[in-house]
């Protein structure tokens, strides 16, 4: 995969691009603390389908910055759909194939429910990934909330030093924590960590997983998003869900089948986590495709 960058928004982003020019449009986007390289290698069979893929570097990751200094440093739900929104405009993409997990999953998700007309179809990892903030001091049960450690950690300064001063340390524990079954060797994980080394990751991770409890407010540039966001929109498009059944920071979202009011299917990848694509890439690759090839488009 070529890397390449172009303006868009406040950003300017780092993506991976490979296949046709020409292709159908596909655009695939990793989650935290990932990158995209967890595509690679359904990247190779949707591109022998005829695929451009194009993979960005999320706010915070890799060679993806801001263009300007002042410009808030938010990991805010609005901001990564308004960065893939942006990202298809400077690339004059009108409308792809949408594919993601954790958040990147969360910004695909954003844009099929507030932009549908730019989404040929959507495969999801953990199905319905827009978070709904109003309740997001509701309880869960006693192991999601153990798994959900890392959050709560961030919400101090405790947190933000230790991510500053460790962030790899982190990454490898949560790595695995995610995905207790995937024997990930230290050169997948080593290629990724680099990602990890952007001047903005602490900050706008920090911003993240606090701003999803209401506990800091959000860049005001994205307030109408978060207003529609707050509404819960159903998602209308094409659309194939996906969880592990070894995933150790998510249960299952079969119960998140009527938000999709659209053609859905719902899988399960026998054995895998967290990181859906990187540990079963055929089958993530399979159902982009077969998301494409349903969505009458």
């Amino acid at each position: 995969m070529q890397i390449k960058s172009v303006n868009s928004g406040v950003l300017n982003t780092g993506y991976l691009e490979s296949g046709p020019t020409d292709g159908w449009p596909c655009i695939l986007l990793h989650g935290f603390p990932y990158d995209p390289l967890a595509y690679s290698e359904s990247t190779k069979i949707l591109a022998e389908q005829g695929a451009r893929v194009i993979a960005p570097y999320l706010r915070g990751f890799g060679p993806t910055s801001f263009l300007a200094a002042d410009n808030p440093r938010s990991g805010e739900q609005a901001a990564l759909g308004a960065d893939l929104l942006a990202l298809m405009d400077s690339l004059e993409i009108e409308q792809a194939v949408l594919g993601g997990y954790d958040w990147g999953g969360r910004a695909a998700c954003v844009v099929a429910a507030l932009w549908p007309e730019r989404v040929t179809a959507l495969v999801s990892g953990n199905s319905y990934n827009i978070q709904d903030i109003a309740k997001a001091m509701t309880p869960s049960s006693p192991d999601m909330e153990a798994a959900f450690w890392y959050q709560y950690f961030f919400h101090s300064e405790r947190g933000r030093r230790g991510l500053e001063e460790n962030r790899k340390g982190f990454a490898r524990k949560l790595w695995q924590m995610w995905s207790p079954t995937w024997r990930f060797n230290d050169a997948d994980f080593d290629a990724t960590m680099p990602s990890l080394d952007n001047p903005d990751f602490v900050d706008v991770v920090i911003h993240s997983y606090r701003h999803r409890f209401g506990l800091v407010p959000g860049d005001p540039a994205y307030v109408d998003i978060e207003q529609r966001l707050a509404a819960q929109p159903d998602i209308r498009v094409t659309t194939i869900c996906i969880d592990g059944d070894a995933n150790g920071v998510s249960e299952q979202t079969a119960h998140h089948a009527p938000r999709f009011t659209n053609s859905y299917d719902y899988r399960v990848f026998a054995g895998a986590g967290h990181n859906l694509p990187q540990e079963r890439p055929e089958e993530w690759a399979k159902a982009v495709f077969e998301a494409k090839a349903g969505s009458n488009i």
